[in-house]
């Protein structure tokens, strides 16, 4: 990959999905996954509970088998109505020191496939949360939109992951590609007025008329969380808490 798409000039870096993530990932210290609606607000939310989450690509039997080889509990659909879902809202009550499967063709598949040293994923919720920390980790960043898909698979880029991957972008020191400069720009043009662009874009349209806008609702709220949700290993935990866990 030439430097010319690799951003590696740069401190600051910003591309779009698997693509994007594969280009700045190998060239930068740390990727931040940002899949706003809803991947990485739910692991924001179940992180902050004390859970950790096992991020998985598929939705099939297959999730089945793998929690159970971790001993974790697994996520259904949001329309199947179980208890903890990709749905925020449902995660609000998950045991503290439970695990997760968190089947998602987006913000899960693009953890695994993360090639960068050290993989956060944020949302509007922790965004201030991660970008402090993140510096304790390296100097080059990529933030890396998510997007959501199209019904032929392609990627369909989403104003939610533009804005939430500008807000870890801002509160960061360093070099902005022109990539990243204009995630910011998104982000700040928003900025106080998140709830209703989330509920206003075609993501959060489409979860709203099925019945999840309270799911919109608690994507939006900027800087409410200090969870730092980071992957070690194949699991999401949050590194907020991390060094107590390490001196035990």
């Amino acid at each position: 990959m030439s430097m010319v798409h690799n951003q590696a000039e740069y401190d600051l870096r910003c591309e779009w999905g698997l693509c994007g993530l594969l280009a700045l990932g190998p060239v930068s210290d740390v990727a931040v996954i940002v899949d706003v609606l809803s991947f990485s607000t739910a692991v924001d939310v179940a992180v902050s509970q004390g859970a950790s989450v096992f991020p998985y690509r598929w939705k099939d039997e297959s999730a089945k088998d793998f929690a159970r080889t971790k001993g974790a509990l697994l996520a259904s659909s949001r329309s199947a109505g179980g208890c903890y879902s990709l749905s925020p809202v449902s995660l609000q009550s998950i045991p503290p020191d439970s695990a997760l499967v968190l089947p998602s063709p987006n913000g899960s598949a693009l953890s695994l496939d993360s090639p960068a040293r050290t993989t956060f994923t944020a949302c509007l919720r922790n965004c201030e949360a991660v970008a402090q920390r993140i510096p304790e980790y390296g100097r080059t960043v990529a933030a890396i939109p998510s997007g959501e898909q199209w019904s032929n698979g392609a990627m369909r880029p989403s104003v939610e992951d533009l804005i939430g991957a500008g807000a870890v972008l801002a509160a960061l020191p360093g070099r902005r590609s022109p990539e990243a400069a204009l995630a910011v720009a998104v982000f700040e043009r928003f900025r106080h007025d998140l709830e209703r662009v989330l509920s206003q874009c075609s993501s959060g349209r489409e979860l709203i008329d099925l019945g999840f806008a309270a799911d919109v609702a608690m994507a939006a709220d900027y800087a409410s969380s200090r969870a730092i949700p980071i992957l070690l290993e194949d699991r999401y935990i949050d590194d907020a808490i991390r060094p107590a866990i390490d001196d035990a």
